[in-house]
């Protein structure tokens, strides 16, 4: 440990799914390895499947523990109960740093951690939005609500964390300057998972892996196999992960005269998940940075991707092979070329592996964020807010 005191750090999130946990897993990982005691919070039955063999995985990791409260995906009343019962759990543990993650997770975060200090523990408050809120159109009522909110919570938040351009952006635009340190920090993807991954012999063409919704471009894919098929082309492709509207793309599927062709898989290992086909396509409509992306680029997995979030600033010189976002016929059009000339795209997965490899390293990430927790710990006094400020916290409800 670099800098000799262990450092006592809770991660809060509301579904250890996804890219957040994929991130939050990483820091969890490298933190508690250089020394560091390290707990996480999640929502109470947020996690199946491979999802919950993770989470059940990483305990080994967590000397502070792993705490499920109730946590909606919503902010609503209920909150004040859950961070109540939160507030208890944590109080004990003396934490030095609360890193919530996500707009619910970043809530709870903030909310309990000014509790904390109000009760005598000096504990520095960090939120990484992770697209989350931002995603909301400015004009939106929901948009209007989540960043009054966002703004509000900057008062109890020593510092924001960044994991791009695009996100840092997004939140000048839509919620204001931060009145609050702020830092950027890109996600990062181990060296080991640079090593290459080949398709299975009985690969579908392509393949999409992650959360199955619209905002994922779920729909678009399935769209645009339909008309490629409908235009002589025999493709093929497999959906995989969670997703509580499965059933209706697989609905759309079968609308379409997709069975069999589109299928349709539980979640997996990663680089299980990415051997599952020829082209890894990503045509998300919104993102921040994310970790599909990374992984796929490190794998040397042929990709076609949208220019949304933070996806350009990976591809950086490689951008402009992006295709814009929302629609069908890109989608379409970029897959009829990978599958023209599969040897070009895998010659461009392999370079554009190498390109991305000095940047986005999870080591680099895990170091730049330990100097930005001591350097809080570092600012931090022994006086903290007047209880009667404070916000109020019940015993009740265990």
């Amino acid at each position: 440990m670099a800098d000799g005191k262990s450092l006592r750090i809770v991660h809060c999130l509301r579904a250890p799914v996804g890219g957040v946990f994929r991130h939050v897993e990483d820091l969890v990982r490298h933190q508690a390895a250089a020394g560091h005691a390290v707990g996480l919070v999640c929502a109470a039955g947020s996690a199946t499947g491979h999802e919950a063999q993770r989470l059940d995985d990483l305990a080994g990791d967590l000397a502070l523990g792993v705490h499920r409260v109730p946590m909606g995906r919503s902010i609503g009343p209920r909150d004040l109960v859950a961070a109540a019962r939160l507030w208890r759990r944590l109080s004990p543990l003396r934490p030095d740093i609360l890193h919530g993650h996500g707009a619910k997770g970043g809530t709870f975060a903030r909310l309990v951690g000014q509790a904390l200090r109000a009760g005598g523990i000096p504990v520095a408050r960090l939120y990484s939005p992770h697209g989350g809120s931002l995603h909301f159109a400015p004009a939106s009522l929901e948009g209007r609500v989540y960043f009054a909110v966002e703004r509000a919570l900057e008062r109890l938040t020593e510092s924001l964390v960044f994991v791009s351009r695009f996100e840092e952006a997004a939140y000048r635009a839509k919620v204001g300057a931060p009145r609050c340190r702020s830092s950027l920090i890109y996600n990062g993807v181990s060296a080991a998972e640079f090593e290459p991954v080949a398709a299975d012999p009985d690969a579908a063409d392509f393949v999409c892996v992650g959360e199955m919704r619209d905002l994922k471009g779920t729909d678009l894919v399935i769209e645009a196999v339909a008309r490629l098929r409908a235009a002589g082309r025999p493709v093929t492709a497999a959906l995989i992960g969670p997703g509580t509207e499965r059933a209706r793309y697989e609905a759309l599927a079968r609308e379409r005269g997709l069975q069999g062709v589109v299928t349709f898989g539980e979640s997996q290992p990663i680089r299980r998940a990415l051997a599952r086909g020829r082209t890894v396509l990503v045509p998300s409509r919104a993102e921040s940075l994310p970790y599909v992306v990374l992984e796929t680029i490190a794998a040397a997995r042929p990709l076609i991707a949208t220019a949304v979030g933070g996806i350009p600033e990976i591809f950086a010189a490689e951008a402009g092979r992006l295709i814009a976002p929302g629609a069908v016929e890109p989608l379409a059009d970029a897959m009829a070329a990978a599958l023209d000339d599969p040897t070009g795209h895998q010659d461009r997965a392999v370079r554009l592996a190498a390109a991305i490899r000095p940047t986005f390293s999870s080591a680099a990430m895990a170091g730049s964020m330990e100097a930005l927790y001591r350097s809080l710990v570092a600012q931090r006094t022994a006086t903290v807010p007047d209880p009667t400020s404070s916000l109020p916290v019940t015993s009740r409800n265990r």
